[in-house]
């Protein structure tokens, strides 16, 4: 095995426990302790995990604890994001009922979406005009304005879009992680996401690479309950997961 194979795999496994030992990577990877020893100590002063007696500690990822105004996020990684956003648009079918979650990245999906019989329900009012102005049937959940997000959130959205149940669904990302799953800031519209994802059959996750490896304040659902479309990860504690979708 080669010396980048197995520091995937080891940040892989200690994503998924937090902590792991010296023997268990020796158990795991089928090579020596002073292999496993040098590999700790290569990852540790790249900053990828901490190595400590015996073993290594997953380190702490980068928090992120509150949201950008759209007007920026939507020049950050713009190539990636319409390039994501082109190959998810794809994805919906004559007959899909979707939901179409606030963001930047879902909104660049619009434009390029042909299936002119979907059905569309999101929590964005520019989503909401945009879709509409292209001939869709569209709904608009109710609730709180946000306005950083130019969201709908809040109990009056979670308790409307509980009663949809989506064919597929496409929603945007502060973080994510293998652990700690898909995050975003705010509890309100944390919240909104969490309900429509768990009421959807196909759930795609769009994100640029920036978000892998990021922490957010509230997790909306765990790392295995969609399918990720980005232009990364290049993070090797991804390169094995079997759901992200990499352009």
């Amino acid at each position: 095995m080669l010396a980048e194979e197995r520091f995937g795999k080891i940040l892989s496994l200690l994503e998924s426990a937090g902590s792991i030992t010296v023997q268990q990577l020796m158990d795991e990877l089928n090579v020596s302790e002073s292999t496993i020893r040098r590999d700790l100590t290569t990852l540790d002063a790249n900053g990828q995990l901490t190595k400590v007696h015996g073993g290594a500690l997953l380190r702490s990822g980068e928090y992120d604890t509150r949201d950008d105004e759209v007007m920026h996020r939507k020049e950050q990684n713009r190539e990636a994001k319409e390039r994501i956003a082109r190959y998810a648009a794809e994805l919906i079918r004559p007959g899909d009922f979707v939901y179409l979650d606030a963001g930047t990245t879902t909104e660049w999906m619009i434009d390029s979406v042909t299936a002119k019989q979907a059905v569309f329900v999101t929590n964005a009012i520019t989503h909401a005009k945009r879709l509409a102005d292209r001939g869709f049937t569209v709904y608009i959940l109710g609730g709180e304005f946000k306005a950083v997000t130019e969201a709908i959130v809040g109990e009056e959205a979670v308790a409307t879009v509980g009663k949809y149940n989506f064919t597929k669904g496409f929603w945007g990302t502060n973080g994510i992680s293998i652990q700690r799953g898909f995050s975003t800031p705010e509890l309100k519209e944390a919240m909104v996401k969490k309900k429509s994802m768990e009421n959807c059959m196909e759930c795609y996750v769009l994100a640029d690479e920036s978000k892998f490896g990021k922490i957010s304040s509230v997790t909306f659902a765990p790392f295995e309950r969609a399918t990720v479309i980005t232009t990364g990860p290049g993070q090797a504690a991804f390169s094995k997961c079997r759901n992200i979708i990499r352009l």
